[in-house]
């Protein structure tokens, strides 16, 4: 996860300051260390996160919006799910 960091703040204060279950997936993890069979199962694992959650919050640090984050984002729009986008964008 590129903003790993920045999403563990993020969601501490999502949890302390407002509220929120936050169900994250950070795993300290190096994408090349996984094998196809484990990033499909955890790809399965995040979508079934989704189904379980009333809304999603998308961080979009610098612009940055991943390949997997969009494809959560159709996922859960094909859900009904609402979509929040925390931008921390800088020009």
């Amino acid at each position: 996860m590129r903003f790993e960091n920045e999403m563990q703040r993020i969601a501490f204060e999502l949890e302390a300051k407002h509220r929120f279950n936050v169900l994250q997936c950070i795993y300290g993890l190096k994408k090349d260390e996984l094998t196809s069979v484990d990033l499909a199962i955890l790809e399965e694992a995040q979508l079934k996160r989704i189904e379980l959650s009333d809304a999603i919050y998308v961080v979009d640090i610098g612009g940055y919006v991943g390949d997997m984050t969009k494809k959560e984002m159709k996922y859960a729009k094909e859900n009904g799910k609402e979509i929040i986008v925390h931008s921390e964008y800088v020009l």
